[in-house]
């Protein structure tokens, strides 16, 4: 299961260098992405009515947005495959990543054999005491693979989800020699749909069967980079070199930010104590959630990943994966206010020396922007969540050791961001972020978590900003057995982004 940190380097690095190449049109407006809300203030509200359909999609009427590209797959070119394919590539996806854990990183846990299926179906179900890392991160994205086994195949959303509860179980039963775990069972099909389904999408927006040569190579390696397990099934099923004169795929717009910096990380609250280090971050906009249109799952995502490099990071590489999808979603105006109210999923993961909080979240939202004038705005969203399934470090924090360093809890879960964008040169942002964990598995007791960002991002040239940002953690645990604890750190950050404005990978 360590295949995942390597794929998620390759999917950053490759992003930027597929955005480079991809005959882009850059945005004129202020740079955006973690700190700025990515939206022009003159997109259009409505479709385009002028645009006459290929294609036909039952319960659907509009075939395009407003950009002119397909609102769902074309389903002349993406027919079902047979069950036993889609059940044999989630057969051997299990088997190769085995494989790896065995063979090549040599892990005592994946030394499996008959007495072990065995003594697994027998003993049942345990809460595991993997690290965070792997719970949080790697099982997800183990997750999204078994889901796109069959997305990629022709299901979808909907069917496709069996898929990855099937895979989880076959891997817990008989991918390793401990026993099968419940809080796997839950995260790994459950937050995979999650980012399966952005996956899914983000290699659509790079994949186009119309074109050939070097354009078709570097399409299906970058969208393979982005979605391994579609990649290897498009080589197995042929499409990866099939041809075809139509559009094939669902693309919506996509806003892309790269960011890179360096961060200070205090000992506590008081400036300049700490060390210092680098960052590395990528924020995406998936869809315009401002489009008047019928929405379905995931016509809207947003995904934030952040690297920490250098200084206090140590193993915690990946520090920061936040996303949500809209599952449920409808536009709404009000005067120069436009709206998306829905029902969300959203998917947490941080890991620092703070603490290690990783959840899953339901619940309704809003994304918002009033237009003052054509060069003042300002976006909103705000996010209410219950939490099933959460994890977070215990009262002595993280630490270093290969075994579980956290307690399993549910509660509820609160985000939002205000960002006032004043003309095109200058941006404001708060971003907040609140958990509140009940402990069911661990040291019994209540936590209150929170991380606050106020930033602020000024333009220096046409596409890329630079800014300036105060991260606040702190967090309020109230265990039943020991004395309370109250902790706050800080983080300064100087950043340079740069931002890509409806990113379609046309031809």
């Amino acid at each position: 299961m360590k295949i995942p940190y390597v794929v998620a380097f390759a999917l950053f690095f490759s992003t930027v260098l597929q955005a480079q190449d991809a005959g882009i049109r850059i945005s004129s407006g202020l740079t955006a992405g973690n700190y700025m809300r990515p939206y022009r203030t003159d997109l259009s509200l409505s479709s385009d009515s002028s645009t006459t359909p290929l294609l036909r999609v039952p319960g659907d009427t509009v075939q395009y947005n407003m950009y002119g590209n397909l609102r769902d797959d074309n389903p002349a070119y993406n027919q079902k495959s047979s069950l036993p394919w889609v059940i044999g590539k989630v057969f051997v996806g299990n088997t190769v990543t085995w494989a790896a854990d065995r063979y090549i990183f040599n892990d005592d846990w994946a030394r499996i054999g008959f007495n072990s299926w065995s003594s697994n179906v027998k003993q049942g179900f345990e809460w595991d005491t993997d690290r965070f890392g792997m719970n949080f991160f790697a099982h997800p994205y183990s997750g999204a693979g078994y889901f796109n086994s069959a997305r990629d195949a022709g299901y979808n959303i909907y069917e496709s989800i069996p898929f990855a509860v099937g895979g989880s179980l076959m891997w817990e039963y008989f991918g390793e020699n401990s026993r099968p775990s419940y809080n796997d069972i839950v995260n790994t099909p459950v937050t995979g749909i999650l980012l399966g389904e952005m996956s899914y999408r983000l290699s659509s927006n790079f994949l186009d069967d119309r074109t050939s040569g070097f354009d078709r190579l570097s399409r299906e390696l970058f969208a393979g980079i982005i979605n391994p397990w579609r990649g290897i099934s498009r080589i197995l099923s042929g499409k990866a070199w099939r041809t075809t004169a139509e559009e094939v795929y669902q693309k919506e717009p996509l806003n892309l930010t790269f960011t890179t910096g360096a961060r200070l990380t205090n000992d506590g609250s008081a400036f300049g104590t700490g060390t210092v280090g680098g960052l590395l971050a990528l924020h995406l906009d998936y869809g315009n959630p401002f489009e008047h249109r019928t929405r379905k799952p995931f016509d809207y995502f947003e995904l934030h990943a952040e690297l920490a490099l250098g200084g206090a990071a140590g193993r915690k590489i990946v520090s920061q994966v936040v996303a949500y999808g809209m599952w449920y979603g409808k536009n709404i105006q009000s005067g120069k206010s436009d709206m998306l109210i829905g029902v969300f999923q959203h998917y947490d993961f941080w890991d620092n020396w703070t603490y290690e909080i990783g959840t899953i979240a339901f619940g309704p939202s809003i994304i918002a922007k009033t237009a003052f004038s054509d060069n003042v705005a300002l976006y909103y969203d705000a996010h209410v969540g219950m939490v099933p399934l959460g994890g977070l470090s215990t009262i002595l924090g993280p630490d270093t050791s290969q075994f579980r360093d956290y307690n399993y809890g549910a509660g509820l879960e609160g985000k939002g961001t205000v960002t006032l964008n004043l003309g095109s040169w200058v941006g404001i942002t708060v971003r907040g972020y609140y958990y509140w964990i009940h402990t069911y598995v661990g040291r019994a007791g209540n936590a209150f978590v929170g991380i606050v960002k106020p930033s602020v991002s000024f333009r220096i040239l046409s596409n890329f900003s630079l800014g300036i940002e105060q991260q606040i953690y702190y967090s309020d645990r109230y265990p039943r057995d020991f004395p309370n604890v109250h902790e706050v750190r800080t983080e300064q950050k100087v950043f340079l982004q740069l931002y890509i404005d409806n990113f379609k990978q046309e031809r």
